[in-house]
């Protein structure tokens, strides 16, 4: 048998496994794995600037394209303790990431070693498994297991722990005798499908709910020839959008609190059966129970199965993945379809298709300072169906969810549950360099932008271009309106006169210098009629130089954004609403007043 130190044996499996890419950041402990991805070649390693950015990288490099893996690197003690957050957001939303970290020798664990800190025991609530390898002649078996893991029922992350003296003992392995663990994901049966179609068959207005697991099993396609069949609309949840095309017939619109269209809540609040498929029932999406579950029977489909039940008692659920359901289902619609007896939805669909074109918000401002409905307007026009938006949380992210059109899976690159600050630009980068010649968007608020921005640095170094739009008020927008319930502004405003940049007036940071302090492009802009040809221009310069582009826009210092507080039926909404197609011209269906 082949002899070669454990650490030489872990990069070997992950290219067996399919790892192209890693990101991290070395140090001591974890020395020997970096001397043995070198000598292996065949993984493409991107230096980060905080293991933090490393772990959202990889979360961007899975959720970009299906069957990624993401793979992030780090040493001991506070390495480990920095990807917590990206485990967390990576666990939350269903991603499979793997994070690697060094460890003091073994015999030094529980002495109080320099970087010396129990990181499984830390990283156990947000991965699927966290594991300090003690034996080296385990590292084979425990990563061949993470990666069964990762890919196993419910995706999600997984942390292994390497004591730098594991990882330089030799054992024997083989490579060529290495055999990744068959995947297990549960299967729908055809009693179950048929009793959900029976369901569907007796509602008069029914709706599918689309989520991030549909993305995840990769059968949006399905999803889509499903919902046509049966001409069943549907609502794509927040992780979900995408799976449908925002302007195919059958898209009924974005429902919640806060990332939702006026028309989407509409059209659910009149719906009275919801087949919800790969989704989690987020509260962001629900609001409160007692509205969003009046009226309607529900059929939930999810491959983990206690999450069905989790949040409130269906009328059936199915244990199963997104696309074996999908497969049986379309096999029964398609047997009712033949025999003539597929109810005829085309009534109830074109009414959602009409609350579009009549429920919309206004979008055309011309104010300066801008309003940032004026920014993902112009955004709707400089970035077409093949862009990739990637986004994490504010009122940017809820503004943009509102307002942005998206047109195929894994387009709308979201942060759905955690939501750390900081996210956008790391994930952005991995998501870059996951479809290095695609178009990706990213969309920050001053503060998320300013969380991480070092980062950029990265995409300088090694050359990871995108076009990053930073929506400017010099303010922590979302925590300030949610302070309106306390009646306080309070610590929210990052404003300051800049010494150094007196024409910024009071919004503070240059960020123009900084980014170009950093190695990348920015352009500011002021006016309306400057955010199209500063689009246009941030793609020429990401194709030229090959590195980010910022554009700043300086937004008018508070907006209020629609959102509701509590139930989907009562969402106030703060600016004036579309009266007429010029008040909304880059809307998917023209308004018809």
């Amino acid at each position: 048998m082949p002899r070669m130190t454990a650490a030489r044996a872990a990069v070997e499996i992950l290219k067996l496994e399919g790892v192209e890419v890693a990101f991290g950041v070395p140090g001591a402990a974890i020395n020997p794995f970096y001397a043995a991805l070198k000598a292996s070649g065949g993984i493409r390693h991107t230096l980060a600037r905080h293991v933090e950015g490393a772990s959202h990288m990889a979360e961007g490099y899975t959720r970009a394209k299906a069957g990624n893996i993401g793979v992030c690197i780090g040493t001991s003690g506070p390495a480990g303790t920095d990807m917590i957050t990206g485990l967390y957001s990576a666990t939350a939303d269903s991603i499979p990431i793997l994070c690697i970290t060094g460890q003091a020798p073994v015999a030094r664990l529980h002495k109080e070693d320099f970087q010396a800190v129990d990181i499984a025991s830390i990283a156990k609530p947000v991965t699927k498994a966290a594991t300090t390898v003690l034996e080296a002649a385990q590292v084979p078996g425990v990563f061949q297991q993470a990666f069964h893991l990762m890919r196993s029922g419910r995706p999600g992350p997984v942390l292994i722990d390497l004591p730098i003296d594991v990882q330089l003992t030799e054992i024997e392995f083989d490579p060529e005798a290495y055999q990744p663990l068959p995947v297990h994901k549960p299967a729908a049966n055809r009693i179950q499908v048929e009793k959900a179609i029976a369901l569907l068959q007796e509602s008069e207005r029914p709706l599918i709910v689309a989520g991030g697991g549909v993305i995840n099993a990769d059968a949006a396609e399905l999803l889509l020839e499903f919902a046509e069949l049966t001409g069943v609309p549907v609502v794509p949840t927040l992780m979900g959008w995408g799976i449908v095309p925002d302007d195919h017939e059958l898209n009924a619109g974005m429902v919640g609190l806060q990332t939702s269209h006026r028309y989407g809540n509409e059209n659910f609040l009149a719906s009275d059966f919801v087949l919800g498929i790969g989704n989690r029932w987020a509260n962001r999406h629900t609001g409160g129970l007692d509205v969003y579950t009046a009226g309607r029977k529900f059929v939930h489909i999810d491959v983990e199965p206690t999450q069905i039940g989790k949040i409130f008692a269906p009328d059936l659920g199915i244990a199963s993945d997104a696309k074996a359901a999908l497969v049986l289902l379309i096999e029964v619609a398609r047997e009712l379809a033949a025999a003539g007896r597929l109810k005829d939805r085309r009534e109830w669909a074109a009414g959602t298709q009409a609350r579009r074109a009549e429920l919309q918000r206004k979008t055309h401002f011309d104010d300066v300072p801008l309003k940032p409905q004026r920014v993902y307007e112009e955004m709707n026009r400089a970035f077409g169906p093949e862009t990739r938006y990637v986004t994490t949380i504010g009122l940017s992210q809820i503004a943009g969810a509102q307002l942005l059109h998206v047109y195929k899976p894994r387009h709308w690159i979201n942060c759905g549950q955690a939501g750390p600050l900081g996210w956008t630009i790391p994930a952005a980068l991995g998501v870059a360099a996951a479809d290095p010649e695609g178009q990706v968007v990213a969309l920050s608020g001053d503060y998320d932008f300013q969380f991480m921005i070092e980062e950029l640095a990265v995409g300088a170094q090694h050359r990871i271009p995108y076009v990053h739009v930073l929506v400017n008020n010099a303010y922590l927008g979302l925590i300030r309106q949610a302070q309106r319930n306390f009646d306080i502004d309070f610590q929210v405003k990052l404003e300051f006169e800049n010494i150094n940049a007196p024409e910024l007036g009071v919004y503070g940071v240059d960020h123009v210098r900084v980014v170009e302090g950093l190695g990348c492009k920015a352009i500011r802009v002021t006016r309306p009629e400057e955010l199209l040809p500063a689009f246009e221009e941030a793609k020429k310069l990401a194709a030229e130089f090959r590195v980010p582009v910022v554009v700043e826009a300086i937004l008018e210092r508070v907006t209020n954004i629609s959102m509701a507080a509590a139930d989907i039926d009562k969402v106030m909404e703060w600016e004036e609403l579309a009266a007429g197609p010029g008040d909304a011209p880059t809307a998917i269906r023209a308004l018809n007043a």
